[in-house]
C-alpha cells in the first residue's frame, strides 16, 4: 500500500461523506454547537472537516491550549538530524481564518455532563451538543520509581513533541566522548508502537555522526515490540555494536532511575549514564478522566461513531481512546476524527452516514534513506474497532525499496498536516 499527499487527502475526503441519521436540533438555541477539546492530529481534523462540510450549520469550538502544535511523529527525525523543529511546527489560523473555527488557547479543566459544559482555565464555560475530546496522553504517576514529569528537564520522556525535543536532542549533542545514552521504554499500551525504536535508531544515527565511541542502553519491560526483527536488523547493519536492550528475562520490567545521580538501576544492576530518555506507562488525557469517560487509563468507545460508552453526545478519538484494535498513532487518530465527525454532522444535521471504516500506516526511520512501515485496514464491529488485514515491510529488502518507503512517509507527512491545518 502506497501512500502520497494526493492519494491520503482523497482517501479521508471519501471517508467523510455519507446511511441516513436522524437530525438532533439544539435545544433552545440556534445552531447545534461542538466543542472539540485537544488540537492535534483527532481533534485538529475533527473540527476542519465539521466546519468545512457542515455550510455554516453547525458552530465548532476548537479548545487547545498551545499556539503552536508540534506533532509527535516527525520528532524522532528531528532528533536524528533529517528535520528541523519547524517543519513539525503548525498552527490554527487556517481553521479560524477559512473554516469559521472558534479557536480557543486555553486549558479545558472541567467537564459537566449533566449540563452539557466545558470550563476553561481563563473562566469561560462553552456549552455543548456534541463533545469531542482528542486529548493525547498523560502518563502514569510513578509508572517508573524515581521519575516524575519534575524530573523531565533532567530525564526527558519526548514523548510531547516541542521543547522536551528539543531537550533531548541538546543533551545527546551534550554528551561525552564514548558517554552513554539510555531509554527507559514503556509498557503496552503507549502512543506509537515503533516510536520508542524509531528514537534509538536516531539517536544511533546522530552519535554514529559526532561521537561514534558512545554507546546506548536501552530497559525493556515488553518481551517484544513492533517491528523488532526489522529494526533489530537495520541496528546490525548500521550502528553494530552500539545499541544493548534488555528486556524482561534480564530485569527490564525492574527499572527505577536517580535524576540526581544520573544512574538506572535494571533489576539491582545501577548503571552510570550521560542521558536517560524515560518514557513512562500512559494514560488518556486527563481531561477525559475529568469527563468520567475512562475505565482504568484509557477511553472506552463504540467503533462505529467513535461515542464514549458512558455518554453518547462526548466522542473520544486517537490515543486517549479505547477503541480495539488500531494502535495509538497519528493517522489512527485522523482516520478516526474523519468517522467521528461525519456521525456528529449526521446526528446534528441529518446528513448522510456512511458505515465506519479506519486505516493506519506507521513509518519508521532507521537511518539514512532506510524506512520500514507497518499498516492494516479495520472496520467497525460491535464489539470493537478490528483488523481486516495488514501488512509490514520485509527483512532483506533492497536499498530502493527502503529509500521509497521514507520518501513515502515524506509524502504523508504533508498530506496529514495539510488535512488537519489548510
Amino acid at each position: 500500500m502506497t501512500l502520497n499527499r494526493r492519494k491520503f487527502i482523497a482517501v479521508g475526503t471519501a471517508a467523510a461523506a455519507t446511511l441516513s441519521a436522524p437530525a438532533l436540533l439544539a435545544d433552545g438555541h440556534g445552531k447545534p454547537r461542538v466543542v472539540v477539546i485537544g488540537g492535534g492530529s483527532g481533534g485538529a481534523t475533527a473540527a476542519r472537516y465539521i466546519a468545512r462540510d457542515n455550510k455554516g450549520e453547525i458552530d465548532v469550538t476548537l479548545v487547545e491550549p498551545t499556539r503552536s502544535y508540534f506533532t509527535c511523529y516527525f520528532s524522532n527525525l528531528y532528533i536524528g538530524g533529517f528535520t528541523d523543529l519547524e517543519d513539525i511546527s503548525h498552527t490554527y489560523g487556517t481553521l479560524a481564518a477559512k473554516y469559521g473555527i472558534n479557536v480557543v488557547h486555553d486549558w479545558a479543566v472541567d467537564v459537566d455532563r449533566d449540563s452539557k459544559t466545558v470550563s476553561l482555565a481563563g473562566g469561560a464555560v462553552l456549552p455543548y451538543d456534541k463533545l469531542i475530546l482528542s486529548p493525547g496522553i498523560d502518563f502514569v504517576e510513578d509508572a517508573v520509581p524515581g521519575w516524575s514529569v519534575t524530573e523531565q528537564n533532567k530525564m526527558p520522556h519526548a514523548y510531547k513533541a516541542g521543547s522536551q525535543s528539543e531537550l533531548l536532542k541538546a543533551q545527546i549533542m551534550a554528551m561525552p566522548e564514548g558517554g552513554r545514552f539510555a531509554m527507559v521504554a514503556p509498557p503496552n499500551p503507549y502512543r506509537c508502537p515503533p516510536g520508542p525504536y524509531e528514537r534509538i535508531s536516531m539517536v544511533a544515527h546522530v552519535l554514529s555522526q559526532v561521537n561514534p565511541t558512545a554507546k546506548i542502553l536501552v530497559a525493556d519491560p515488553k518481551p517484544k515490540f513492533s517491528k523488532q526483527a526489522l529494526f533489530e536488523e537495520g541496528w546490525q547493519r548500521h550502528y553494530s555494536g552500539m545499541i544493548e536492550r534488555i528486556g524482561p528475562d534480564f530485569g527490564g520490567e525492574n527499572v527505577s532511575v536517580d535524576p540526581e545521580a544520573m544512574t538506572i538501576d535494571i533489576d539491582g544492576m545501577v548503571e552510570q549514564v550521560d542521558v536517560c530518555n524515560v518514557i513512562p506507562a500512559q494514560k488518556a488525557g486527563r481531561i477525559a478522566d475529568m469527563a468520567g469517560v475512562t475505565e482504568g487509563n484509557w477511553a472506552p468507545v463504540n467503533a462505529a461513531d467513535m461515542s464514549s460508552k458512558m455518554d453518547p453526545d462526548v466522542h473520544v478519538l486517537g490515543d486517549a481512546a479505547a477503541q480495539g484494535d488500531m494502535p495509538k498513532s497519528g493517522f489512527a487518530a485522523n482516520s478516526q476524527a474523519k468517522v467521528c465527525a461525519m456521525a456528529v454532522r449526521g446526528a446534528l444535521t441529518g446528513s448522510k452516514v456512511f458505515p465506519a471504516k479506519f486505516t493506519n500506516t506507521c513509518w519508521s526511520l532507521i537511518a539514512e534513506d532506510d524506512g520500514v512501515k507497518v499498516g492494516a485496514t479495520y472496520e467497525a464491529t460491535e464489539e470493537k474497532i478490528a483488523k481486516v488485514d495488514g501488512f509490514i515491510s520485509q527483512t532483506g529488502e533492497d536499498a530502493a525499496t527502503r529509500k521509497a518507503t521514507y520518501e513515502e512517509s515524506v509524502g504523508w507527512y504533508s498530506g496529514i498536516t495539510t488535512d488537519m491545518f489548510s
